[in-house]
């Protein structure tokens, strides 16, 4: 039952950052900003390169990720207010969105994802 578990956390672990990053990629791309689309979609490759380095550079851009769905956020609730119309609902969307993308740069950090990018076998931090 043990490795059974540990296999439903690595493939978690796998499914939330590639989720976060190809919903940043669709973002990118609605924006018109296809070479930031194009490098959100190729980030998902990293999440099968088994090494320290990977792990970082994946939080780090759902990190810079986390912190664009709060800018849209901003951008979009203002650019509503001024027009009096209602911004609720898209606020507690895009801050699921950006709690989401936030998670998955945390869970890259947990122990399955320690085991899974091979972080504390070579001693990397």
């Amino acid at each position: 039952m043990g490795a059974e578990l540990a296999r439903l956390a690595r493939l978690a672990l796998l499914l939330l950052p590639g989720l976060a990053l190809l919903l940043l990629a669709a973002h990118f791309f609605r924006a018109g900003l296809v070479p930031l689309a194009g490098l959100s979609a190729a980030l998902v490759v990293l999440l099968f390169v088994r090494a320290p380095w990977a792990a970082r550079v994946l939080q780090v851009a759902l990190a810079v990720g986390t912190i664009e769905w709060v800018r849209t956020a901003w951008v979009f609730a203002a650019a509503r207010a001024a027009a009096e119309e209602p911004y609720a609902r898209l606020l507690a969307i895009l801050g699921t969105v950006a709690a989401v993308t936030a998670l998955a740069a945390w869970a890259i950090g947990r122990q399955a994802g320690r085991l899974h990018f091979r972080i504390d076998q070579t001693g990397a931090r």
